[in-house]
């Protein structure tokens, strides 16, 4: 089978993760090789860039640092992870993706998105997901999950972006939908507000109707 390279996009707390997980479990069911991986992060430097970006100590960091070292760190993930699976017949599953650039540095931030665009470009060296999943939830009820789920598992805070106030994460929101129009064949919007099993079922059909495609 040719491998696929499917992307999981959305605010903070939306169950990106969770969803990634659990399309990979039923994918792997049904004996399809699978590996997952997240942004920034996938290699050794990458989560090295990672740790940089999201250290609530690193409060100095500007946007456009901030928008460069997310563009490094997918640079090397691209051509050191995400293009050798796929080309290996491997469906990889990416937690964020270009489309996080746009909504957090171009609208969250207010970097041009001309700019970040051609940014992404020069990281992705042609790279484009086969399909994207944008879980939409309201920032601040995604907001209350992380902070919930946090306490419960580890007793960590919050990252450097997660710190960022309501208007940011609102804006980041407006970001995501406002790309999911723009590329409807590649982008679905997924209500994240939904019980668990009833978005992976969404999920999952619309893998399917990909596949029979």
């Amino acid at each position: 089978m040719t491998g696929k390279f499917i992307t999981f996009e959305g605010p903070d707390g939306a169950g990106k993760t969770t969803q990634m997980k659990m399309l990979g479990e039923k994918l792997t069911g049904e004996g399809i090789a699978v590996s997952y991986t997240r942004e920034p992060g996938g290699t050794r430097i990458s989560e090295e860039i990672r740790k940089l970006l999201l250290n609530p100590s690193n409060k100095e960091i500007i946007s456009r640092t901030e928008a460069l070292l997310y563009a490094a760190a997918r640079a090397q993930h691209v051509e050191e992870f995400i293009r050798p699976k796929v080309g290996d017949g491997k469906f990889v599953l990416c937690d964020r993706f270009t489309d996080s650039t746009i909504a957090y540095q171009g609208y969250g931030r207010g970097i041009d998105l001309g700019f970040l665009e051609e940014l992404n470009k020069m990281a992705t060296a042609g790279v484009v997901p086969d399909m994207t999943f944008i879980l939409d939830i309201d920032p601040g009820q995604g907001i209350n999950r992380i902070s919930e789920k946090r306490a419960l598992a580890t007793g960590v805070g919050k990252d450097r972006i997660e710190l960022e106030d309501l208007a940011f994460h609102t804006r980041v929101r407006t970001g995501f939908l406002e790309l999911a129009q723009r590329d409807q064949v590649r982008c679905n919007v997924i209500d994240a507000a939904k019980e668990r099993d009833e978005i992976h079922s969404e999920i999952y059909r619309l893998v399917q109707e990909e596949l029979a495609q």
